[in-house]
């Protein structure tokens, strides 16, 4: 009924028809394969590029983690900041701490004075010592609060509320004498906490 030429030229056209499909569908997935691995290639690309600059973020100078004072400060002006504050103003709360600390980290900053803590505190006009807890040696006696430290570390770091005073006095404590030289020689600012605070 059908030629054999016919038969044969079917069985070709079959095994073409389906050479073609698969040779297709074999596209497809080695597209899709490729697709895959360019897809991944950018996620590793973008990975790596992630971490460089992840790791250039955690790169921080010493300077950068250095404390950033308003003064330079030794650890010997640190320590006996914190001690000036303790012993002059133990007793007082966070504001009357902050004061005394401002009025020596304003005599740093001021000409009239030495250029430290250390020299500030223990500096002597006439042979007499400008702080009293330094003449009593008080001063080495104190066990430095936390709240002081605190308070130390935020006068350094710019809190200030003082209004620029350079000299403060319990007027209660000194002598009559001592106190007349203040309200003659000084400009009065303000009292706060057990001190009169003063300016030039």
């Amino acid at each position: 009924m059908y030629s054999k030429s016919n038969i044969l030229l079917f069985i070709a056209y079959t095994i073409c028809t389906g050479l073609l499909i698969f040779s297709k569908q074999y596209d497809v997935q080695a597209e899709s394969v490729e697709r895959r691995e360019t897809a991944t290639a950018a996620v590793v690309t973008e990975n790596v590029e992630l971490e460089q600059f992840e790791s250039v973020e955690r790169i921080i100078s010493y300077e950068t983690m250095k404390q950033r004072y308003c003064i330079d400060v030794s650890e010997q002006d640190l320590d006996t900041l914190m001690r000036i504050v303790e012993a002059e103003a133990g007793g007082e709360d966070r504001k009357g701490k902050l004061l005394v600390a401002n009025v020596v980290i304003n005599r740093v900053k001021s000409r009239r004075f030495p250029n430290n803590v250390t020299d500030v505190v223990y500096q002597k006009a006439k042979n007499v010592t400008q702080f009293s807890p330094v003449s009593n040696g008080f001063i080495n006696q104190v066990k430095v609060s936390e709240e002081t430290k605190e308070v130390v570390y935020s006068a350094l770091k710019g809190e200030d509320v003082s209004d620029g005073a350079l000299f403060f006095m319990a007027r209660k404590l000194v002598a009559p004498e001592n106190a007349e030289w203040f309200d003659s020689n000084l400009t009065f600012l303000f009292s706060y906490g057990g001190h009169d605070f003063y300016t030039r």
